[in-house]
């Protein structure tokens, strides 16, 4: 979303990203001399990659996994990402390709788009990791493995992000602050800081200035080859996954609170 720093949620998000991403490379790794050359995760981001350029956070060193990640923001260019493909594994011995959900092709199409409509008429996605996969096996002959992250990446509350976590609470508050003062038309953002270290703040922002529209990784976000992001994406994400707020956990399993909603009586008139 435009003006907020970022949405509650992403940098829970975008740590599981970075984490599946690095765990999954590490187990194409070790089998790649004998098995798998090329593993491919599909993350979501219609019309803009900041899931995928999440999965950046994953790497410690230069050229670790994810090896190429593949925007909405940038066309796909077949013939470029094979080659590129083809020289990862030649020197690395595997490969690993995190891709957008919304990767159009030279005729503005989603790879990925089907006859399906969800309930706001557009189409629906998901199918763009397969068709990944088969390019690499029709054209490159290469071993591959595809994983859809889908729902588990916003709902995986067991590596949750503390400073996420910390900015939904207090987006909440301000949201019921808001409310009780009478403000209307407003959302609460969170504001990032210009300090040095990584510092914020909640604020109210005009939903007609929010409302329909979409916030796409800049440009001085997106390497110049098309298939990768920047440090300074990489500088930008980083503070919203640090800390870990784990749930209590109960037979192995994360413990899930129920709430008891009770209904109260309506105050506020009718808007007409």
């Amino acid at each position: 979303m435009v003006l907020t720093d970022c949405c509650p949620g992403f940098g829970s998000a975008a740590k599981y990203i970075a984490t599946s991403t690095l765990e999954a490379s590490l187990d194409v790794q070790s089998m790649a001399a004998t098995s798998t050359k090329v593993f491919i995760l599909e993350v979501m981001g219609r019309h803009a990659g900041w899931m995928a350029a999440a999965s950046s956070l994953a790497r410690k060193e230069k050229g670790d996994a994810p090896h190429i990640i593949l925007l909405p923001e940038i066309t796909f260019n077949q013939k470029k990402f094979l080659a590129e493909v083809k020289s990862v594994v030649k020197k690395n011995g595997y490969c690993v390709v995190v891709v957008s959900e919304g990767l159009k092709n030279n005729k503005n199409k989603f790879l990925s788009e089907s006859a399906t409509k969800d309930a706001f008429g557009h189409a629906q996605l998901g199918g763009v990791a397969p068709y990944i996969a088969n390019l690499i096996t029709d054209k490159l002959k290469l071993k591959n493995h595809w994983a859809v992250s889908d729902y588990l990446q916003r709902s995986a509350r067991h590596i949750a992000s503390k400073t996420d976590l910390e900015q939904a609470m207090a987006v909440g508050a301000k949201a019921v602050q808001y409310a009780v003062e009478g403000m209307n038309g407003v959302m609460p953002i969170i504001v990032r800081g210009k300090t040095k270290k990584y510092s914020w703040t909640i604020e109210p922002a005009p939903l007609a200035k929010i409302a329909n529209l979409e916030k796409k990784l800049p440009k001085s976000f997106i390497a110049k080859n098309g298939m990768d992001v920047t440090p300074k994406a990489i500088a930008y994400l980083m503070p919203l996954i640090q800390g870990e707020s784990f749930p209590n956990f109960r037979n192995g399993i994360p413990e899930i609170k129920e709430l008891k909603l009770k209904e109260v009586k309506k105050k506020l008139k009718l808007w007409v």
